[in-house]
């Protein structure tokens, strides 16, 4: 049996539009059953972010949590849930003073970020280490609110996943491991493909690999017609790996997936074709070094 691969579902995200895919989960109920589903077809972890039901945008609200957390949970699916923090971090500057803010801006103290941590206490939770240009906001994401954060996230018993969109992401969460605010070994989620980012391709993939601290726990992802490729080069570098409609909604070229388990299904096919074989929540649960569910 091959090496085995933890792989992640991130059933929706924030950004992608039902106009991007009709099925698009967007309630509570349509983004447990889809983490539920995503389970069933191979993924260890769902990757988790809210919505608000009537604008379909990205959301913080805790009860919207609250309630995918526990249908999840009362469905007996074992996933690991990992649940965003990236909402609260978007400023749009306005055209007549850039000093202020326009509509769109997102921007929270980082208590409330992680407010649905601290009270549901997931398993993981993801902890973005970027500051950039995305869409038409600014991500900001700056080191004293990521050491708020941090120390929240560790209270509630919580491992962070950092993802990392670019090379100064990764050299700011090393001082942060240095500083003993980042436990060690950290796990790493690699974003690759967003806009203005680090690009999709292998020599950026390998550069972020070498630089890892030692002992590293990570994944990669690519965007869009980025995912599988990236799917691959992660697994064939030693890393874990991730697919879902919050990143790419096509199966294949100009063809919609059925849904996001069908996307876990390819990617599942994909690791044992090169070799590998697909960690059980179970499995992941001791590679991540995270309690066995009682």
């Amino acid at each position: 049996m091959g090496r085995k691969t933890i792989l992640t579902c991130a059933v929706t995200g924030n950004l992608v539009t039902r106009d991007q895919h009709p099925r698009l989960p967007i309630t509570p109920e349509e983004i447990a059953t889809a983490a539920i589903e995503a389970g069933k077809a191979g993924a260890a972890v769902a990757h988790l972010h809210a919505r608000d039901v009537t604008t379909g945008k990205g959301s913080m609200d805790l009860d919207a949590f609250r309630e995918i957390v526990a249908r999840i949970k009362d469905s007996g699916s074992d996933i690991i849930i990992n649940l965003s923090t990236g909402e609260g971090g978007r400023f749009v500057p306005s055209d007549e003073d850039p000093k202020i803010y326009a509509p769109g801006t997102t921007l929270a103290l980082p208590e409330k970020r992680v407010a649905h941590v601290t009270e549901l206490k997931p398993e993981i939770c993801t902890l973005d280490f970027n500051t950039m240009f995305s869409g038409s906001a600014v991500v900001i994401n700056t080191p004293r609110n990521l050491e708020i954060m941090a120390e929240k996230i560790y209270a509630a018993g919580t491992l962070p996943e950092i993802e990392i969109f670019d090379s100064g992401d990764l050299h700011m969460c090393k001082v942060f491991i240095e500083k003993g605010i980042i436990k060690a070994p950290a796990l790493f989620q690699i974003v690759l493909g967003v806009r203005y980012s680090a690009v999709a391709n292998p020599e950026t993939l390998f550069y972020f690999q070498s630089q890892l601290p030692k002992d590293s726990i990570w994944a990669a992802f690519g965007i869009g017609r980025h995912e599988f490729p990236m799917l691959a080069q992660a697994w064939l570098l030693g890393g874990h790996v991730r697919v879902g409609l919050e990143d790419n909604v096509y199966i294949s070229k100009g063809v919609l997936a059925r849904d996001n388990a069908e996307l876990v299904e390819k990617g599942v096919s994909l690791v044992e074709n090169l070799g590998g074989s697909i960690a059980t929540p179970a499995e992941a649960r001791e590679m991540l070094g995270l309690a066995p569910k009682g």
